[in-house]
Protein backbone atom coordinates (compact mmCIF):
# COMPACT_ATOMS: atom_id res chain seq x y z
CA UNK A 1 0.00 0.00 0.00
CA UNK A 2 1.18 3.31 -0.47
CA UNK A 3 1.49 6.27 1.28
CA UNK A 4 0.46 10.14 0.06
CA UNK A 5 3.02 12.69 0.52
CA UNK A 6 4.32 16.47 -0.89
CA UNK A 7 7.41 17.24 -1.63
CA UNK A 8 7.90 20.57 -0.58
CA UNK A 9 10.30 23.54 -1.31
CA UNK A 10 8.87 26.36 0.51
CA UNK A 11 7.27 26.99 3.69
CA UNK A 12 3.61 28.22 4.17
CA UNK A 13 3.21 28.89 7.32
CA UNK A 14 -0.92 30.68 6.76
CA UNK A 15 -0.42 32.27 10.23
CA UNK A 16 0.30 28.74 11.81
CA UNK A 17 3.97 28.90 12.74
CA UNK A 18 4.82 29.34 17.04
CA UNK A 19 8.27 30.74 18.04
CA UNK A 20 9.89 28.40 20.47
CA UNK A 21 12.48 30.61 20.99
CA UNK A 22 14.31 33.64 19.20
CA UNK A 23 14.19 32.95 15.26
CA UNK A 24 13.54 29.14 15.74
CA UNK A 25 9.78 28.37 15.01
CA UNK A 26 7.38 24.92 14.73
CA UNK A 27 5.22 24.62 12.51
CA UNK A 28 2.29 21.79 12.21
CA UNK A 29 0.67 20.43 8.66
CA UNK A 30 -1.67 17.96 7.38
CA UNK A 31 -0.86 15.48 5.68
CA UNK A 32 2.92 13.67 5.03
CA UNK A 33 5.49 16.55 3.54
CA UNK A 34 9.27 16.18 3.03
CA UNK A 35 10.98 19.52 3.03
CA UNK A 36 15.08 19.93 2.32
CA UNK A 37 16.82 20.37 5.49
CA UNK A 38 19.77 22.93 5.97
CA UNK A 39 19.06 24.03 2.70
CA UNK A 40 17.68 27.84 2.33
CA UNK A 41 14.01 27.86 1.84
CA UNK A 42 11.33 31.01 1.04
CA UNK A 43 9.00 31.37 3.80
CA UNK A 44 5.35 32.71 3.00
CA UNK A 45 2.24 33.56 4.69
CA UNK A 46 0.23 32.26 2.02
CA UNK A 47 1.17 30.84 -1.39
CA UNK A 48 -0.17 33.69 -3.37
CA UNK A 49 2.13 36.48 -0.92
CA UNK A 50 5.07 37.86 -1.49
CA UNK A 51 8.15 35.78 0.52
CA UNK A 52 8.09 36.84 3.93
CA UNK A 53 12.25 35.78 4.72
CA UNK A 54 14.14 32.96 4.16
CA UNK A 55 14.61 29.86 6.67
CA UNK A 56 16.81 26.76 7.65
CA UNK A 57 14.85 23.47 8.36
CA UNK A 58 16.03 21.77 11.12
CA UNK A 59 14.09 18.99 11.85
CA UNK A 60 10.82 17.33 9.88
CA UNK A 61 8.99 15.33 11.95
CA UNK A 62 6.21 12.58 10.47
CA UNK A 63 3.52 10.94 12.73
CA UNK A 64 -0.15 10.29 12.60
CA UNK A 65 -0.71 12.10 9.34
CA UNK A 66 0.55 15.11 10.34
CA UNK A 67 4.10 16.50 9.69
CA UNK A 68 5.97 18.81 12.15
CA UNK A 69 8.70 21.09 10.90
CA UNK A 70 11.42 23.17 13.14
CA UNK A 71 12.74 25.54 11.41
CA UNK A 72 15.14 28.79 11.86
CA UNK A 73 14.51 32.08 10.73
CA UNK A 74 17.75 33.57 8.96
CA UNK A 75 16.62 36.49 7.06
CA UNK A 76 13.04 38.72 7.32
CA UNK A 77 11.84 41.12 4.22
CA UNK A 78 10.65 43.93 5.82
CA UNK A 79 8.16 46.38 4.30
CA UNK A 80 9.82 49.01 5.61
Amino acid sequence: MGMPIEFNTMIVTKGRETRLVDNIFTLVKEGYRLYPIEIPVEVRKTIESDSSGEALIKKVELENNKTTITYQLIALNSTN
